[in-house]
């Protein structure tokens, strides 16, 4: 099976590599940039462009790896083909392919990528959706070769499970940011965190996340939260602490 990945981030960058270590040829790569084109090429040791209108049109599979934001603009400059297209975004419903593709889907899987840090693909979740059955059969058959975990979810499900992902891998990544900062600002090494933050993480395989809830918020301890929101001096990060304190302990009382 030939593909052409459009997109060279990191979605583009692990399941390509998923997909060539699964047996398919992957043919052409696109991106806006050329260092990036020529970087994931280099990789796959094919061909690369900065223009839509150089993409071949003999492959059997076009990935659209790309940003929520230029994806439509993007898959209007592509011309129709025979080829089965899928994007990969949790928040763009397949319909953005109607008009301009004759066969297309989704695959959204669901992980955190960064080009430098490896990822098993075998046990990355792959949501699925086609706008036909036989589309869906193929798209399955796809996404086998790669993960062991396959399902099929509608857009408006699938709407959902990115913003549940927003809040499980996002947001909570942008607290060790924030934890990060203020031992760098105390000259205390950020690695302490480590052991705290790999225990937060496992514990949730046997607690439900209510009930590995801890710390002073459960029990609305005023004397360390009033201290602790006077030591932040910006003021988006104290307020930040005050509203997710609140909303721990309320939550903790349902």
């Amino acid at each position: 099976m030939k593909v052409v990945f459009i997109g060279a981030g990191n979605v583009a960058t692990h399941l390509s590599a998923a997909m060539r270590q699964a047996g398919l040829c992957i043919c052409q790569i696109y991106s806006r940039t050329e260092k990036n084109a020529q970087r994931l090429a280099a990789e796959h040791a094919c061909a690369w462009t900065t223009d839509t209108g150089a993409l071949r049109s003999d492959a059997d599979l076009y990935v659209f790896a790309l940003k929520d934001a230029v994806l439509h603009k993007i898959v209007t400059q592509v011309s129709p083909n025979e080829g089965l297209w899928l994007h990969t975004a949790g928040s763009v419903p397949m319909d953005i392919f109607r008009g301009y593709a004759r066969r297309y889907g989704v695959l959204y899987p669901l992980q955190t990528f960064s080009k430098k840090r490896p990822v098993d693909f075998r046990n990355v979740p792959c949501f699925i959706e086609a706008d036909s059955a036989q589309s869906e059969q193929r798209l399955r058959t796809l996404a086998e070769k790669i993960s062991s975990d396959v399902r099929l979810l509608s857009f408006e499900k699938r709407r959902y499970l990115h913003l549940a992902a927003v809040f499980a891998c996002n947001f909570t990544n942008h607290m060790y940011v924030l934890a990060d900062r203020i031992l760098s600002e105390q000259g205390i090494d950020p690695a302490v965190l480590l052991p705290l933050i790999d225990e937060t993480a496992t514990k949730i395989h046997t607690l439900s996340p209510a009930d590995a809830q801890t710390g002073p918020a459960v029990r609305y301890d005023c004397n360390v939260i009033e201290q602790q929101s006077a030591m932040l001096t910006d003021p988006v990060v104290r307020e930040l602490y005050e509203l997710i304190s609140k909303n721990i302990h309320l939550l903790s009382q349902s």
